[in-house]
């Protein structure tokens, strides 16, 4: 729920969809999510400067405590599929935000790739922390 008329995290559900059904990561602590882009500049002969922008797509990180082998088995099998030949069929992510107002907005990313970036450090008395990190060729606003 937002608090004093700002968005905070808590008001943000994520849902990682994969081809083989749901990606439960429940102890998320940490979404970063930005548009990607590629800007041209040009300059005209009359000394005018302009800018085209071309989009290219999404790309962002979650970090996550570990609470059990789902992550690890998914990235596992992704690895055993790569060595087998097989093609990896991307991911979604539907990101679903309880705004200020009292509304729902809900995106989806599309064609979404995840690399495990870090597994987590294995510390006497601290929980491990996960790091991924995706790109997206799309986010489309669902609702």
């Amino acid at each position: 729920m937002p608090m004093q008329g700002y968005s905070v995290g808590r008001d943000v559900t994520l849902v990682l969809q994969t081809p083989t059904g749901p990606l439960s990561i429940p102890k998320i602590t940490n979404f970063t999510r930005k548009q990607d882009a590629t800007v041209e500049r040009v300059k005209r002969i009359d000394g005018i400067t302009e800018s085209l922008r071309f989009f290219d797509g999404w790309s962002g990180s979650l970090r996550a405590k570990r609470n059990g082998p789902d992550v690890d088995r998914y990235f596992a099998q992704l690895e055993a599929n790569y060595y087998a030949g097989l093609n990896e069929i991307p991911a979604q992510i539907y990101e679903t935000v309880a705004e200020p107002n009292g509304a729902i907005s809900q995106f989806r990313y599309d064609g979404v790739m995840l690399t495990l970036d870090n597994a987590g450090d294995v510390v006497g008395d601290a929980s491990i922390e996960l790091s991924l990190t995706f790109t997206a060729s799309r986010r489309i606003q669902v609702s």
